[in-house]
């Protein structure tokens, strides 16, 4: 999607030596793959990353250093800046799995082909959308070339139905009682 071709940033984060990524895939859980898209659970939402190599990934971050990459705060701004950074730096803490739920719905691109676009995007000011281009949307096209976010359909699809409560609610207060005797 052309959202996410943008201009040339300065800013570069520079991994460093592995540390508590490391023992977590020790402690039994599966090392990410080139090109595996990892899910990271911050509170009240997902943020989502792609792994590149050398436990590093690509992800969206604010483009203010105000913000901590991938904070919530970042949904208040129209751009974000394709970072590549330590998985351990962007966890802050946080659970993580590997989560490619989209491999049994579309076909993955070839890896190389993963990998060669999702380092063409590091260092980009892209275009941001809680709605329409958020971190999960990133992702999902390098990885499939599809441009969807889960947990944004699952939001507005619950949004709907509490809309359509609220709704029948309403139509049911104003409608007419039947007399009584």
């Amino acid at each position: 999607m052309e959202s996410w071709k943008g201009t040339e940033s300065n800013s570069a984060t520079k991994p460093g030596s592995p540390g508590k990524f490391i023992k977590q895939t020790a402690e039994g859980k599966p090392k990410p793959r080139p090109g595996d898209l990892i899910e990271i659970f911050r509170i009240g939402y997902e943020h989502w990353a792609i792994y590149v190599e050398d436990d590093c990934v690509v992800h969206l971050a604010s483009p203010s250093e105000e913000f901590e990459a991938g904070s919530i705060t970042s949904v208040f701004s129209n751009r974000a800046v394709v970072k590549y950074s330590r998985l351990e730096d962007v966890l802050h803490g946080c659970s993580w799995k590997i989560n490619n739920k989209l491999d049994g719905t579309y076909l993955p691109l070839p890896v190389d082909k993963i990998i060669q676009r999702t380092k063409m995007m590091i260092n980009k000011i892209v275009q941001y959308s809680l709605i329409e281009g958020n971190c999960e949307h990133f992702v999902n096209d390098l990885r499939y070339g599809v441009h969807r976010s889960q947990q944004v359909e699952h939001a507005l699809r619950e949004g709907a139905k509490a809309a359509g409560a609220v709704l029948s609610a309403v139509v049911d207060s104003i409608r007419p009682k039947p007399a009584t005797a």
